[in-house]
């Protein structure tokens, strides 16, 4: 589903979804199709939910245009000169 119907459907709130495709563009991944696992209308079990995430799924809410998510390179990680 696109992520514009999914703020139509969703207004104004936190969602629950799995990325089906994204693609990378400036160290940014910008994800433009996702399936729906549920919507959250509580701010902390959203939190809950995103701290628990991993892999492909994520907790974002509809007021965004858009799903974009900062790739980090190396993260937690200096790198030795």
């Amino acid at each position: 589903m696109r992520w514009e119907e999914v703020r139509k459907i969703y207004p104004n709130q936190y969602v629950l979804v799995k990325i089906l495709n994204s693609y990378t563009v400036d160290n940014k991944e910008i994800i433009d199709d996702v399936a729906i696992i549920r919507g959250i209308t509580d701010p902390k079990e959203a939190t809950h939910e995103l701290m628990k995430s991993k892999g492909d799924t994520l907790v974002y809410h509809t007021k965004n245009t858009k799903i974009e998510i900062e790739i980090r390179q190396y993260p937690g990680f200096r790198r030795v000169l």
